[in-house]
């Protein structure tokens, strides 16, 4: 299957998890609704049912959630693990994300708490010079990726999203994800189809992916249940960071819909604006 080749073009993801990780494993610097039919398959069809789960997430409220991003460069490894939950209507989530323990077998970080909400992505406990009780703000609809990589962990909402441009969908078979029914679906999604399609508060951040990335095409596979909700999708990414291509893996695992989600953006004043240490 291709993956999606990501190049940077100049500039540095200042508060990128996933490049202070890799920086750190791999030394690699910084430059610069629908109705299910009787047999258990969607009416609309495979497509129609992956390219959908967007809106079956709208409809389920909010859930809590896992997440978890593989990253390999050359003989290296990492992972970065996130859980918290999101609240799909309005948009906004809570994730706490431990990066991976440094070589002597120690956490080298504190848990990041990130906050999620369309077109930004807050950061606490983010390190590199920013005062513990600071949040560092991101607009995502600058960074190269759309906040798909950067944040250490593929926001749930912009992950279902991602799936409007599903293509070339093949529907796998039933399996069982944690002691209920799923449908499994395996496919690639444009990303480019994706941010013309995709709900409003998505299509900014989908469109900067779109230009950042030099192949709109990205391997998935989709989980959905019996009411069209995502219970699961992974998608695989690549990109080059100057020494190598970096293959990320992306999962988000959702679960206990309806669970409360409650999301408190930062005050002005809880903003770190001073410099961010490389």
């Amino acid at each position: 299957m291709v993956v999606q080749q990501h190049r940077r073009r100049g500039g540095c993801w200042a508060f990128a998890v996933a490049a202070v990780v890799l920086g750190t494993a791999a030394t690699s610097g910084c430059s610069g609704g629908g109705g299910a039919a009787a047999d258990g398959r969607w009416a609309g069809g495979d497509v129609d049912a992956v390219r959908k789960a967007a809106d079956a997430l709208a409809g389920a409220g909010s859930s809590k959630a896992r997440t978890s991003m593989e990253m390999a460069t050359g003989g290296t490894r990492v992972t970065i693990r996130g859980e918290g939950g999101y609240d799909f209507r309005r948009r906004t989530g809570r994730l706490e994300v431990v990066l991976p323990k440094d070589p002597a077998g120690a956490n080298a970080h504190r848990p990041i708490t990130e906050l999620l909400a369309p077109g930004a992505l807050y950061m606490k406990n983010r390190g590199a010079g920013v005062p513990a009780d600071k949040w560092v703000r991101v607009d995502t609809t600058t960074l190269e990726d759309g906040n798909l990589v950067t944040g250490g962990a593929t926001d749930p909402l912009a992950a279902a999203e991602l799936l409007r441009g599903a293509a070339e969908v093949t529907y796998v078979g039933d399996e069982e994800l944690a002691g209920e029914k799923v449908r499994h679906y395996r496919g690639t999604t444009d990303i480019a189809r994706a941010a013309r399609v995709a709900e409003p508060h998505a299509r900014a951040s989908l469109a900067a992916a779109a230009k950042g990335f030099a192949s709109d095409l990205v391997p998935f596979d989709a989980y959905l249940d019996d009411a069209g909700r995502l219970r699961k999708v992974r998608h695989r990414f690549s990109f080059t960071n100057g020494t190598g291509e970096v293959a990320v893996t992306s999962t988000t695992l959702l679960y206990d819909f309806g669970t409360p989600v409650v999301v408190r953006l930062p005050d002005a004043r809880d903003i770190y604006a001073g410099k961010i240490r490389a």
